[in-house]
């Protein structure tokens, strides 16, 4: 067995009992973007990739770039994880693949991804981590483990033209009586922008990607911090609103 074969072993487990643990032994730490890119790969051969998070790259030395093994749709309840005694989403869009994206010679130009796209919709980053808070992993340890997701919520379906070109949007989270106004702002200029990122990058690398994918490019928020087991409404100015109730995994 590989070292990265290891890694991946060892953070699947994690991630299905929702353990928090320290770093990873010396002996099979990722030390290199490359690295962190192969131990997700091997987790993928372990497990059905059902989307993929992004953005474009915060660093020249960084990436935000992995798959998702989770991914929750059509359904008022979402089921997480606690962390630190909450449930920590992220509101983001959601792009959904209509059709595959294969590897392509000279990668795909914006407009043929956008074609690619079959809907977009208001979506719910789900988070964890698999380190103990006191770990301090490095950033390719945080890579590997594919950058806190321990899955996506697909909401209901928006604008595909609108979602492309979002960058900034009111959000109202309202949870029994506490409602929280909330300004959103996008990281990258266009929620697009990640995709069209994504897609060439991980093909230059040999993967592409297949319809049905969930990507998520982006939070409108960082973290966000719900209660479990109350009815909340979360609405996305002018664009919709829709009402889950968060459980615990």
């Amino acid at each position: 067995m590989t070292d990265f074969q290891k890694a991946a072993q060892e953070l699947l487990s994690r991630r299905k009992a929702g353990t928090k643990a320290p770093r990873l032994d010396e002996s099979i730490r990722p030390n290199s973007i490359d690295d962190a890119l192969a131990v997700q790969a091997e987790m993928a051969k372990i497990e059905t990739v059902g989307g993929w998070k992004c953005l474009l790259p915060p660093a020249e030395d960084k990436i935000i770039a992995a798959p998702i093994f989770n991914v929750q749709k059509d359904s008022d309840t979402v089921e997480l994880f606690e962390d630190k005694g909450v449930a920590r989403v992220e509101p983001e869009v959601c792009f959904v693949l209509g059709q595959d994206l294969p590897v392509k010679e000279g990668g795909y130009s914006e407009a043929d991804i956008v074609d690619a796209i079959g809907s977009a919709h208001m979506a719910l980053e789900l988070m964890q981590s698999r380190y103990a808070d006191d770990a301090e992993q490095s950033f390719f340890e945080s890579l590997a483990d594919c950058m806190i997701n321990q899955g996506v919520f697909v909401g209901p379906e928006i604008d595909k033209g609108t979602a492309i070109g979002l960058n900034a949007i009111q959000l109202k989270v309202t949870q029994g009586d506490d409602v929280r106004e909330l300004d959103g702002k996008h990281p990258n200029d266009r929620a697009i922008d990640g995709l069209v990122w994504l897609v060439n990058y991980m093909g230059e690398r040999g993967v592409g990607l297949k319809a049905g994918a969930a990507i998520i490019t982006g939070s409108f928020k960082g973290i966000v911090n719900m209660v479990f087991d109350v009815e909340t409404t979360i609405a996305y100015e002018g664009l919709g609103e829709y009402t889950v109730t968060f459980k615990r995994a």
